[in-house]
């Protein structure tokens, strides 16, 4: 046992690896993993791929552990290295957009509408009191009180003292014409 390997005590664990004894890839995956996600996640900013990546690490050094050299770094330089340059490539892999900042993501919601909104609201809004002027005052008074104050059709005909067939008629009628008016 050289001096490198009693400070490093991951350094004892790559020869086993070597040599295809999973448990000590286990202890391995069980004392690194949690660092080498956030490398990975760090760089990717997705956890999937973060966790795709870090199987590919694993699989690297379960293949590679003969190849580290205790006098040139440590096991966690080393392993963090693999972790990084793997997620760097699956980065590149996603081609140039990966870069770039989505313009969508730039804009500022202030939890208001737009002015576009506020325009066709408003369009629709002009649009549709010219339409409801056009009906009957009964056929527009239970269209109003159905949809503008939320009673429904039941408690509707009662206030009218109207059978509930009959205010449906007018309401389906009124809505009919509606929907003709505000198409021209």
């Amino acid at each position: 046992m050289n001096a490198q390997t009693s400070i490093d005590p991951l350094a004892e664990l790559l020869p086993r690896i070597a040599s295809g004894d999973r448990a000590a890839l286990r202890q391995l995956y069980q004392a690194t993993s949690a660092k080498l996600f956030g490398v990975c996640l760090r760089i990717l900013s997705d956890r999937d791929e973060s966790e795709d990546v870090l199987q590919e690490v694993y699989l690297t050094i379960w293949r590679r552990a003969d190849r580290f050299e205790a006098g040139r770094a440590s096991v966690m330089t080393w392993i963090s290295t693999i972790a990084r340059n793997r997620a760097i490539d699956r980065l590149r892999a996603r081609g140039p957009l990966a870069y770039a900042e989505q313009v969508d993501e730039l804009e500022i919601d202030d939890g208001k509408p737009s002015a576009e909104t506020l325009l066709a609201a408003a369009q629709d809004g002009q649009a549709l009191g010219r339409c409801l002027s056009e009906l009957d005052d009964r056929t527009q008074k239970v269209i109003r009180t159905a949809f503008y104050e939320g009673v429904t059709y039941k408690a509707l005909a009662q206030r009218m003292d109207t059978p509930l067939g009959t205010v449906k008629s007018w309401i389906r009628r009124g809505l009919l014409k509606l929907k003709g008016c505000l198409e021209r």
